[in-house]
């Protein structure tokens, strides 16, 4: 469904991608995992197309979509979730959720609305605050809204940029819940997590990237024969 192919993607001379190659098949969750600054949130822009790769191929079921718009990445399918939120804090609740949908409100307004019902069934406290003003929400009812706002796209791709960052023990495995229940629904998820014991319980496949390279990738199974990534990311055997 989604093939990255020998991407390089760089702010001016610097280098942050330095040919990535990746797949992430329809129906699968797929992690991507490495350390601060190894370039994981400029592979989710450059998939999203929100910034213009240098060189490579980012395709969604066999649709070449390198270097197009953020707009055209949506229509193709793909939503980003990215890093810190980033719900739009002056508007509300309900605001956040049609600026989601931006690409449909001209041409399926009953749609939207249907979608927003849904959003408002999947998270119940959303619904209680649709009114208010989404900076004045807490973090992680703010996670809930960036994924409720994604989802108003209707995506294929859900990319999801460090979800559980800043959240509570109890939030945080609240928002694991709802990515196993979003891809049980038939929503493929790319997912860039640092917490790598959480990631790996849902994941069907991950890529461990390290200064703008992949270094390793197989499945949650496979990752007991490398020891270097138990010590790392996980502290200890996986059973």
């Amino acid at each position: 469904m989604l093939e990255v192919r020998d991407l390089v993607t760089a702010y001016g001379t610097i280098e942050a991608l330095k040919g990535v190659t990746l797949s992430a098949k329809q129906g699968e969750i797929t992690c991507i995992l490495g350390p601060n600054g190894a370039g994981k949130t400029t592979l989710m822009y450059s998939i999203a197309c929100i910034l213009k790769p240098v060189s490579g191929s980012v395709k969604v079921n066999d649709t070449e979509i390198t270097g197009t718009s953020a707009p055209h990445a949506l229509r193709c399918g793909i939503a980003l979730v990215p890093e810190n939120r980033l719900v739009f804090h002056s508007m509300s609740v309900e605001e956040n959720l049609m600026a989601g949908a931006y690409t449909r409100l001209s041409s399926d307004r009953a749609g939207v609305q249907a979608d927003i019902d849904n959003a408002y069934a999947r998270f119940p406290s959303l619904k209680d605050r649709r009114a208010q003003i989404a900076g004045t929400l807490s973090g992680g009812e703010q996670q809930m809204l960036a994924v409720a706002r994604a989802m108003m796209s209707r995506p294929k791709i859900l990319m999801m940029d460090e979800p559980s960052l800043g959240l509570a023990p109890l939030i945080v495995a609240e928002i694991f819940s709802i990515i196993r229940q979003l891809n049980d629904e038939g929503v493929s998820i790319v997912l860039v997590e640092q917490n790598a014991h959480k990631a790996l319980q849902i994941a069907n496949r991950f890529y461990l990237l390290d200064q703008g390279r992949v270094t390793f990738s197989g499945t949650p199974g496979e990752i007991g024969e490398d020891d270097f990534i138990q010590r790392a990311y996980l502290g200890s055997k996986v059973a």
